[in-house]
């Protein structure tokens, strides 16, 4: 009689060899997401003992020489990845880049540029072995698409509720010692798992770099905090509406690539789409697509949104993930199979793109109320009430020079000077 064991062993066989036998035919089209490479720390903690920015290679916040090594290699990675779609020689006809307008990502996507386009041909112009190619961006503060800092009231006001939703005051309650501790050793104040994650972000830095951590981290770091930290990255496309507005128009952007890929009316007729970026971008990415289990995407993790065409002729999308040196892994998008049929992945994909992006930002009046806290309401009624004095003080100033016109309007100066 078959064992138990050896019934399980059985079926995973099957399942590999089913899955070594699906038809993913080949890539025409790829939208590639990543994290830049290897940094300093953004923001050290208050009492980090490595706050002085001399003591690190590069300022805070920078792309690091391992950042730089990382995604040349994944450049190259991509060289051998799509090289039948992509020529030896770059031609803007052929690929668009764009990044956040922060250093670490824009010269992230150039260090990966330089792995996937070493000068070839006519294109070699110098002994360096670079070849300058254009990286995109706009302001931060005008980017709905990559760096979701653009303003968005109703974003701000869902994120709001989901930071203080039962399930999330469960876990700060559940982590009130932790918390306490820490903000008694780091010198900031936390009160939710997204101050955890700043502070657990500088140590995981500097632990790389073979600094000596205080002494106080042996206890929390890195058992403790590390799954807060990590919990921490499912808060800004915790539900749908938040997924609309923070990653929709990413998602929206890449399905419209591929449909017009697959109708021949992509122009131009480019075949690779790069988007740098943050952790938090792949973080929300993949929650939105109900793909993503908690984790820190590491430096230079990777999605990949690739439209291929099977052997039948058909259309279909894959979804797969690089979060190390390995080879990409495939997900399967909830409601679809591995190789998701394209009619199939834009039905799953379309309520989570926003019609109008702008109207769905706006808040009502009885929204705008209860977004509206006891501060934010001392602080305009006493900026009107400022104005009124300053317009009393105008009006008093006027009617007193007024007066004084009006006095002196008939009469001249005499002139006493031959009397």
């Amino acid at each position: 009689m078959m064992s138990q064991k050896s019934f399980v062993i059985i079926i995973c066989a099957l399942g590999i060899s089913l899955a070594e036998h699906i038809d993913l035919g080949s890539v025409i089209f790829a939208n590639i997401l990543f994290r830049h490479g290897d940094r300093t720390p953004v923001d050290p903690y208050s009492t980090d003992p490595y706050a002085n920015e001399s003591l690190w290679p590069v300022p805070f916040g920078d792309l690091t020489n391992l950042g730089k090594e990382e995604h040349l290699l994944l450049g190259r990675s991509f060289r051998e990845r799509y090289s039948h779609l992509l020529p030896q020689t770059y031609s803007r006809y052929d690929i668009y880049v764009r990044s956040t307008d922060v250093d670490r990502t824009l010269m992230s996507a150039e260090a990966n540029l330089a792995g996937l386009y070493p000068p070839y041909g006519n294109q070699v112009w110098d002994k360096v072995k670079w070849l300058p190619i254009p990286v995109h961006t706009v302001p931060e503060l005008e980017d709905n698409i990559l760096a979701g800092k653009k303003e968005c009231p109703r974003y701000n006001l869902e994120l709001k509720k989901v930071v203080n939703s039962p399930e999330m005051r469960e876990i700060n309650e559940r982590n009130k010692d932790l918390y306490e501790y820490v903000t008694k050793n780091s010198g900031n104040l936390i009160t939710s798992i997204l101050d955890i994650e700043r502070v657990y972000d500088t140590l995981f830095i500097e632990e790389l770099f073979n600094f000596t951590l205080p002494e106080w981290t042996k206890s929390v770091y890195p058992e403790k905090m590390k799954p807060l930290a990590e919990l921490s990255f499912t808060l800004e496309a915790h539900t749908k509406i938040l997924q609309r507005l923070r990653s929709g128009l990413l998602i929206g952007e890449m399905v419209d690539h591929i449909v017009r890929k697959s109708q021949n009316t992509l122009t131009p007729d480019r075949k690779v789409w790069i988007y740098s970026a943050h952790d938090n971008t792949i973080s929300n990415f993949l929650m939105s697509l109900n793909l993503f289990e908690p984790h820190s995407p590491p430096y230079a993790a990777t999605v990949l949104v690739e439209l291929r065409v099977n052997l039948l002729k058909e259309h279909i999308v894959t979804i797969s993930y690089k979060n190390s040196s390995g080879e990409p892994r495939l997900l399967k998008l909830p409601g679809c199979t591995v190789a998701c049929p394209l009619k199939q992945f834009v039905k799953l994909t379309k309520d989570t793109i926003p019609d109008n992006w702008e109207e769905e930002c706006l808040l009502n009046w009885k929204e705008y109320e209860h977004s509206i806290n006891t501060s934010s309401i001392v602080a305009v009624l006493t900026s009107l009430v400022l104005v009124l004095i300053l317009l009393v003080l105008l009006i008093i100033g006027f009617v007193y020079w007024h007066h004084n016109c009006d006095n002196n309007r008939y009469y001249l100066k005499l002139n006493t000077d031959a009397i």
